[in-house]
Formats: structure tokens, C-alpha cells, sequence
């Protein structure tokens, strides 16, 4: 089951999975989404709450949370749950989940949940959906990566769909179906003739369920260059890049009659890494050329991923400044002499010189 939270998460769930769960709490944003499955909508004890949604505000969308807990926890167990950062919808539930699992203990590793989360490209989206997400690395996603008790994290970013102008719709089914090749693998596995190593579905459940960010991609692999190369030139744009490999796996698809030694290669380029894939080679007979699908898990705090966001946010703020007050006009000092408008306005008015002698008098002019 996939669980979709919020406008983006739900849009990208749903996509996905004709049958995941879309949770919102706004009964009009809920109903915007065109497929997936079952819908919940969370109670908000607000004047219209239902309607207006959470209005970027995290905490509408956790105090939400409470009425649905039991049941989106259960939900949750073993299966993938997307969400954005930056809005208080997906924030403020996503926190609510990530801090009950961070307390929990001994989930087994067949129920741990993987999240993809959405991130704003902060150098063009909106400077609350940057500090949102600043407090969401920070706090509730640190804790639970500190505890152990989450399965992969999937860091989305916005950065290809605001610099390459893609519309929403297209973003997100590009988005989808580069996941699906990455979850593709144990069925592939399963449908083409295995020719070396072994990844069924309980490898792949395995490796899922390990608390690292997942960055995974997948190119035609020509053996006559440098793996390592063809990586670096291959990473996935729908996802922030990666640091040093902890763990990896790879599925590696060769034509009918291909050379199935081409992984050897590839597995002496991970060894330099000092990392032990888990890999598969099957023969694909659809397949022209090798295809290779790779996933590199690795683990970076998320306080450096606050200081990414924290150095494009401060030069947000600096330009508002800026802007602001070069936008300030300091007004010119006017000089009036009271006597001379006087006597403009007496002139215009067609009054005579008793009216100027009257305000001489009261010590008006």
C-alpha cells in the first residue's frame, strides 16, 4: 500500500498506486486528486478548516493528525508514505508519524515505513516552504533517523521542474516513473532468466527497510568505459544528490546472448568503494544494450542538509531587505510660508485683505 499526505504527496501516491490511501484536511483538495484510492480526510478544529486546508501552517496539519493516529500508523507499517516539507499539510502529518515512530520499539524490519519526501527548490519557491522544511530536517526527520525505526528516504527535489519549467503533471509522472523502474527490480528478477547473483523480493524488502537515504538511477551501461564514470554522468535529477555509498544494489539487464561477466566490472568499482552490493544479472530480451539500475544508500545528517537550506534561506531574507529598502523614499523637507498660501488662497478664492488681517490677528500668520 502507498500512502499519499497533502496536495503533493497524495498527487504523486496516487500516480503510483491506483490504490493508495490519500490523506488531506481539506475535503476540496482531497477530491482534486485524480485517481488512487481510499480518502481521509483529518479533522480540523477550525472555523472552514475543512476547506481551507492548513495554509502552509504545520500545525493545523499535526493537530490533524491526532484524529486519524491509530489508523494512519497502522497504514503505514511495511509500505511507503510520500509527503511534502514544505507544506503544512504533508509537514504537519509526516512530523505526527515520524514522532511516533521515533518513540516506538523493535519494529520488525518488515514493517518499517519508507518516506518520499518532496523538498522545495528554495532558490524559487516561497520562503515559508523553506523554513518549514528547515524545522522538519531539524526535528521531527533527525529523531526518527537517529532512532532507527524508518526504512529508506527517498529526498525528492523540486530543482528539475522550476529550472526546466516542467508543469506539475508532467514533473510528477516523470518523477513516478522513474520509481518504478527502481521498484521494478525483484519483478524483473523474478520474470527474466537469471544469470548471476539474486535479489527476490525479501532482499529487496531488506534493503528498503535500512534508515538511509536512498539515491538510485539507471543508464545503458557500456562496459568499454569507466563504471564509475558513467555513475557520476547518471545521477537521478528527481532526487538530491548522494553522498558517499554506504550500502548499494544493483540489477543489471543484458540483451539476449549478451556477455553476463559485464557486472565484474561493476562489482571491482564498488569494492574500490569499500561497499558489498547485493546484485542481480538477468538476460532481458527486450533489451538492445545493458541496463543497469543502481541504488546507493548513504547517510547524511540532516543538519547539512539544514545548512543547504539555511545558506539559500538567509539569501532570501537578505534580498527582502534589500528590496525593502530600496523601495524606502525618504521625503523631501517642505518649506511653506504660511503667509504667501495665504494670500494664494485668499486671491483664488476672490476674498478680500480683511480675511488676511483677521488670521494676522488670531496670530495664524
Amino acid at each position: 500500500m502507498t500512502i499519499g499526505i497533502g496536495g503533493a504527496g497524495s498527487k504523486i501516491a496516487a500516480k503510483l498506486d491506483n490504490g493508495a490511501v490519500l490523506v488531506n484536511v481539506s475535503e476540496t483538495e482531497l477530491n482534486k486528486v485524480p485517481g488512487g484510492g481510499r480518502r481521509i480526510l483529518a479533522s480540523v478544529h477550525a472555523a472552514r478548516g475543512q476547506f481551507k486546508g492548513s495554509r502552509m501552517n504545520p500545525e493545523i496539519g499535526h493537530d490533524a493528525y491526532q484524529s486519524i493516529r491509530r489508523e494512519l500508523l497502522d497504514m503505514a507499517r511495511g509500505d511507503m508514505v510520500f509527503s511534502s516539507t514544505g507544506g503544512g499539510t504533508g509537514n504537519g502529518i509526516t512530523t505526527g508519524i515520524l514522532n511516533d515512530l521515533t518513540k516506538a520499539n523493535d519494529i520488525a524490519t518488515a514493517d518499517k515505513t519508507s518516506f518520499g519526501l518532496i523538498l522545495p527548490y528554495a532558490k524559487l519557491e516561497s520562503s515559508e516552504f523553506v523554513n518549514n522544511t528547515i524545522e522538519f530536517l531539524t526535528e521531527p526527520l533527525a529523531a526518527a533517523i537517529d532512532s532507527g525505526n524508518t526504512g529508506n528516504i527517498f529526498l525528492f527535489s523540486n530543482k528539475k521542474k522550476f529550472e526546466e519549467k516542467v508543469s506539475e503533471e508532467h514533473y510528477n509522472q516523470q518523477l513516478v516513473e522513474s520509481l518504478r523502474m527502481f521498484l521494478a527490480i525483484p519483478e524483473k528478477n523474478d520474470k527474466y532468466r537469471l544469470l548471476d547473483g539474486h535479489i527476490d523480493h525479501e532482499d529487496f524488502a531488506l534493503f528498503m527497510s535500512k534508515p538511509y537515504f536512498n539515491h538510485f538511477t539507471y543508464f545503458d551501461y557500456d562496459p568499454k568505459k569507466p563504471f564509475g564514470d558513467q555513475l557520476d554522468a547518471s545521477s537521478n535529477p528527481y532526487l538530491l544528490e548522494p553522498e558517499a555509498a554506504i550500502e548499494a544494489l544493483f540489477l543489471l539487464e543484458v540483451p539476449k546472448g549478451g556477455d553476463p561477466t559485464l557486472f565484474y566490472d561493476i562489482l571491482q568499482y564498488f569494492a574500490s568503494k569499500d561497499v558489498s552490493p547485493i546484485y542481480s544479472v538477468v538476460e532481458n530480451p527486450d533489451r538492445q544494450k545493458p541496463l543497469v539500475t543502481v541504488s546507493l544508500l548513504y547517510s547524511r545528517k540532516p543538519a547539512e542538509l539544514v545548512d543547504d537550506f539555511n545558506r539559500i534561506s538567509e539569501g532570501h531574507a537578505q534580498a527582502k531587505v534589500k528590496k525593502s529598502l530600496d523601495q524606502w523614499v525618504e521625503l523631501e523637507k517642505m518649506e511653506v510660508n504660511l503667509e504667501k498660501e495665504a494670500r494664494r488662497a485668499v486671491k483664488q478664492r476672490g476674498e478680500g485683505e480683511e480675511v488676511l488681517a483677521t488670521l494676522r490677528r488670531l496670530g495664524k500668520l
